[in-house]
């Protein structure tokens, strides 16, 4: 009999978002008259179809593999240079990014990508990460054997937790003491946050002076609506030096089914061998890629070049104002039943404080049962969560009108 990996059997809990479709599941089960009442506010998963563009580049692509002449087999894992240069040209170059074609790698989503950089990392870095947090940050290090177990609020041994709360504006503090791989996630996913650039100055000076890896995900950077703030984090001077950045197209172009996105490693960015030696990671990744995926569709490639076409961006942004105008339909409602409520400006996501007391979980049931609404219980993204819990513009205007008015009218009793 196998042996298998005892980290697995750490994890506290379910990951968070099956978990809330195994609650929503038993409580149709025993209310199946509500099932077809409920409206999901609770993942970060979009309704709105793909940018036209994007429709038409992926047609004439599937036409492509019809025929011997323009017939595509496996790709170049890294991704196909035509994708990698319109991403340099639009997402870096235009912003004043030193960043070149050849420091981009496609992928299948930013997910996988936070997860799988573990694969080029060794297993005793001191890893801190912000405290509400996406859970795959945390998860994956479990996995990966980088922590101790859970204690009674599910943090971690072996973790850096750094609290982001009300008292600091939603802005972590520097660690006290050197760590060797900093999470960062801006937006900000779940509280809706973004990171000045005088912010990110702190971190990419912290990183280069303590010898630190950042892993900055800035899936959600299309919907920074501020001209100040930074949309990577290679807008910052000496960022190239210490900081991986993972991109999407799924938020921004709605390609969370067709599944697209990217990584950027530097060359000269490096980590420490075991016998002392200075190693570039882009050479590592490269070599973890090409020996453990196989590249994105060609076609799916097609379509996310499409993205930066003059009709695709400007499809891509009418997405993201769409949603963003859902998140500001949701803070408003919720500002006018008297809530308290971060996020919704900068970001696809509301945070909002729990009403009366109640824990994140407990108003979760609360929505659930009073209003057939789900969202997402804040102490499922870290411990500094509880007490609170966010709500997903990513939805039809239908459904979140719908919404407010449900929850207005309840919150209102």
């Amino acid at each position: 009999m196998p042996t298998i990996n005892d980290n697995f059997l750490k994890l506290a809990a379910g990951y968070l978002f099956p978990e809330i479709e195994r609650r929503v599941a038993e409580f149709t089960k025993g209310n199946p008259d509500a099932a077809a009442k409920i409206i999901k506010l609770g993942i970060g998963d979009v309704t709105e179809p793909l940018p036209e563009a994007c429709v038409v580049a992926m047609h004439k692509a599937v036409d492509d593999q019809s025929k011997r002449e323009s017939f595509h087999g496996y790709g170049p894992e890294q991704g196909y240079a035509w994708l990698r240069e319109a991403i340099v040209e639009h997402d870096y170059l235009a912003r004043g990014c030193d960043i070149s074609a050849d420091e981009v790698f496609i992928s299948d989503g930013s997910k996988c990508d936070c997860a799988n950089i573990l694969d080029i990392l060794g297993s005793d870095n001191i890893i801190a990460v912000t405290d509400p947090v996406y859970p795959v940050y945390v998860d994956t290090n479990v996995m990966a054997g980088n922590t101790g177990g859970a204690d009674e609020v599910g943090d971690y041994g072996g973790l850096v937790y750094l609290p982001a709360t009300v008292e600091n504006n939603f802005t972590p503090e520097l660690p006290a003491s050197k760590v060797d791989v900093i999470y960062l996630g801006y937006p900000n996913n779940p509280a809706g946050s973004v990171a000045t650039k005088e912010t990110l100055k702190k971190w990419v000076d912290y990183a280069k002076e303590h010898g630190s890896l950042i892993l900055f995900d800035a899936a959600y950077e299309a919907f920074v609506t501020e001209a100040d703030i930074p949309r990577s984090i290679y807008e910052i001077q000496g960022a190239r030096e210490v900081a991986i950045e993972f991109r999407s197209f799924s938020k921004n172009a709605g390609f969370t089914g067709t599944r697209c996105a990217f990584t950027v490693v530097p060359k000269g960015l490096t980590g420490r061998a075991s016998d002392g030696s200075d190693v570039e990671l882009h050479g590592l990744w490269q070599r973890r890629q090409s020996t453990k995926f196989n590249g994105v569709s060609y076609i799916i490639q097609r379509g996310a070049e499409a993205v930066y076409s003059e009709s695709g961006r400007q499809q891509a942004a009418g997405l993201v104002s769409f949603y963003l105008e859902n998140a500001r339909i949701i803070r408003e409602a919720l500002e006018r039943a008297g809530m308290t409520v971060f996020g919704g400006v900068n970001a696809p996501y509301v945070w909002i404080k729990t009403p009366a007391g109640q824990t994140s979980w407990q108003f979760f049931d609360t929505l659930l049962n009073d209003t057939h609404i789900v969202g997402t219980p804040g102490s499922g993204f870290g411990a500094a969560g509880e007490g609170y819990f966010r709500l997903s513009a990513f939805n039809s205007r239908e459904n979140v009108q719908e919404a407010m008015q449900r929850i207005g009218a309840v919150l209102a009793v």
